[in-house]
């Protein structure tokens, strides 16, 4: 298995446990009234799931298991892969700081509104390096 995706596929199985933590983070607070539960923990939950383990997930297998690009290269640009594997984690890292961060600063997002932008930026810029890391492995026989 490439290492490139060995990364992927345990850092989405890290990412899917974080998310299981919040849902019962979320879930604690509603049994118990006092517990603190931070404002946008539902959306940290959401990307932690469909970014942090889907992508990921699907991503990693798709790298490994897609034809090969050439006998010399069988994986094709794996640059590619790698920036869109950091440039994901990046932007899902700020998403997850910032999302509660910005809901807590009563009413106005203040500067977490351009971080939540910027992390909305990585992920894009993730997800293009990781389609374009796909694509040109995916042709005609």
């Amino acid at each position: 298995m490439p290492v490139l995706t060995r990364w992927m596929i345990k850092t989405s199985l890290v990412y899917l446990a974080l998310a299981l933590l919040v849902g019962v983070w979320q879930a604690a607070g509603v049994v118990f009234p006092g517990l603190w539960t931070p404002p946008g923990l539902r959306v940290v939950a959401f990307h932690l799931l469909a970014v942090g383990w889907l992508t990921l997930l699907i991503f990693g297998v798709a790298l490994w298991m897609f034809p090969k690009f050439s006998l010399a290269r069988p994986r094709g640009p794996e640059w590619l892969g790698w920036s869109g594997f950091g440039l994901l984690n990046a932007g899902l890292l700020a998403r997850v700081v910032a999302e509660p961060a910005a809901a807590l600063a009563s009413g106005s997002a203040g500067g977490w509104g351009w971080v939540l932008v910027g992390s909305a930026g990585l992920q894009w810029l993730g997800g293009l390096a990781l389609v374009a890391a796909a694509w040109v492995r995916v042709k005609v026989k």
